[in-house]
């Protein structure tokens, strides 16, 4: 008996270490499982935040895009509204053009006549530019696809080169018909109160007439006055005094 009971200690002992590896070992593994249990967690923690970071940012970021939609809906809504208003004023102008064409075209056509009348009876300066101008005119005027303001427009033009003829002198080059045979002369305007020739040469000179509606020539005594005056015209003297004959305005 007394051998036996040191084996029984042993065999108790060793149970007794066995069960509390055992316990050991459970107590490891349940937390092994809890830290894998916690690290899943906070890895759907982690998911989720950055998810709602990702959403309210995107909320944001379509809020901030509802915001300029607003905007430029209200722009475009104001845009809609002056574009309205701008139809509505052009509708409102196509519908009285006619009357204003219908009104104005007369006008038109007595100034046409009137300016054609003022150069066939004026000193004949530059007379073929003159008629060409004229039956631009005209033809114009019978044009529908040029508006009436432009037909006006270019009408006061032509009105206001005429005005400033009156107001120049200039010198230009041309043919006039002596004894039956175009030559080549030099002219000079000065205003509309005389335009005077010379020829090429110098051998001849002379001027309109305006009480006789002719040519006619002129002495020798004017020919440095008309030299004179074309050196003027063409800006190669300065302004001087020229003593030549002029057309007296007609009462």
């Amino acid at each position: 008996m007394r051998l036996r009971k040191p084996l029984l200690f042993v065999a108790c002992g060793l149970l007794m270490a066995n069960a509390s590896a055992q316990t050991v070992d459970d107590s490891l593994s349940r937390q092994e499982q809890m830290d894998r249990d916690g690290a899943a967690s906070q890895a759907r923690i982690d998911r989720l935040d950055d998810q709602a970071k990702s959403d309210f940012q995107e909320f944001r970021t379509v809020s901030r895009r509802l915001e300029s939609l607003k905007i430029y809906n209200q722009q475009m809504d104001r845009l809609i509204q002056s574009q309205n208003q701008e139809m509505d004023s052009i509708q409102n102008q196509i519908e009285t053009i006619d009357d204003i064409e219908t009104g104005a075209l007369p006008l038109m056509l007595e100034m046409t006549e009137t300016l054609d009348e003022i150069v066939e009876a004026d000193v004949p300066f530059l007379l073929d530019e003159r008629q060409d101008r004229v039956a631009s005119l005209k033809e114009l005027i019978d044009r529908a696809d040029v508006s009436a303001g432009e037909k006006y427009r270019r009408i006061l033009e032509a009105y206001q080169v005429e005005v400033e003829y009156g107001r120049t002198i200039e010198a230009y080059r041309g043919e006039l018909v002596m004894d039956g045979e175009a030559r080549k002369v030099e002219f000079l305007r000065v205003g509309r109160v005389g335009l005077y020739y010379q020829t090429l040469d110098g051998s001849r000179i002379g001027r309109w007439n305006s009480s006789r509606s002719d040519w006619e020539a002129l002495d020798a005594g004017y020919r440095n006055s008309i030299r004179d005056g074309l050196r003027v015209a063409r800006k190669q003297a300065p302004p001087e005094l020229l003593k030549l004959p002029i057309n007296a305005p007609e009462q």
